[in-house]
């Protein structure tokens, strides 16, 4: 299926799933930190955001720690962070949820970031992915990892407009931070 041209000005959902997180004993799942290589891949996502001109106008990020965390260290990339709203209903969302988020932004807003959990981000791109450039829908349909990058784009006049099949799938990264 090829994505619907759409009229109004590009947009860009760009889909962050937290970094690699720690499972400490007897702790809610909600409450897990991000384990050691999370604390290294996150500033690389962070880094490739910036990199691939994939800054956010506004981020939705989950109220999981993992996910906090990984926003924050990604973001302290930039020199200038934009602002984040944390949201638990991100946290195990599945895809009618995520995109509700989604559609409840601003129109003013071109570029969102989404930072969520899996196996809900995943199944929203696959979704909303008419079309992907090379073999990027195929590496998200194999696995969309911890720390993974997801760059969706459509033009729409209004973030309500995003559909299932509507947009593009421009990239697919997996940021890895170097082990000191």
């Amino acid at each position: 299926m090829k994505p619907r041209a759409g009229g109004g000005p590009l947009r860009r959902l760009v889909v962050l799933r937290h970094a690699k997180s720690a499972w400490p004993p007897d702790v809610d799942d909600h409450e897990r930190p991000l384990g050691p290589r999370g604390r290294r891949d996150a500033p690389a996502a962070g880094r490739a955001l910036a990199e691939s001109d994939c800054l956010p106008d506004l981020a939705l990020c989950s109220t999981a720690v993992r996910a906090r965390q990984t926003w924050r260290l990604a973001s302290a990339q930039w020199a200038t962070p934009g602002p984040v709203r944390y949201d638990h209903g991100l946290y195990g969302a599945q895809v009618p949820d995520l995109l509700a988020a989604v559609h409840a932004v601003a129109p003013e807003l071109r570029t969102l970031l989404l930072v969520g959990h899996n196996p809900g981000l995943q199944e929203l791109v696959l979704a909303l992915a008419g079309a992907g450039v090379g073999d990027t829908l195929d590496r998200v349909r194999v696995k969309f990892p911890t720390s993974a990058i997801a760059v969706l784009a459509f033009h729409a006049s209004a973030w309500d407009a995003m559909r299932p099949g509507a947009a593009v799938l421009t990239e697919m990264l997996v940021p890895r931070g170097k082990k000191k």
